[in-house]
């Protein structure tokens, strides 16, 4: 079965909760290590998310507006050689560590 990779908000410093203000790729994308998927903001600094991995975007689990927690998975992406079926088999099967 295909690995699920997880995007999560990265701890910087003293923030605990960032803005999701634009998604600047779609489910389906294919991205590269350290390209920016989002514009965020925290209640200091408008700021960047990057991917710490390189694949496909299958899931962005956060809307435009929402507040979401440092270390939270925003996103879920696979390896970009996935095919559609295998990720959505990974999908189906895919359990985050914190609802364990």
């Amino acid at each position: 079965m295909a690995e699920i990779l997880e995007v999560k908000v990265p701890h910087s410093g003293s923030v605990e909760n960032v803005e999701i203000n634009e998604w600047l790729v779609e489910v389906g994308a294919t991205v590269e290590v350290d390209q920016v998927l989002a514009d965020v903001s925290t209640d200091k600094v408008d700021t960047e998310l990057v991917s710490p991995h390189a694949g496909r975007i299958v899931r962005l689990l956060f809307g435009e507006g929402d507040e979401v927690a440092v270390g939270t998975v925003v996103a879920l992406m696979v390896a970009a050689s996935v095919s559609e079926a295998e990720a959505e088999e990974a999908l189906q099967g895919y359990r985050h560590a914190s609802a364990e």
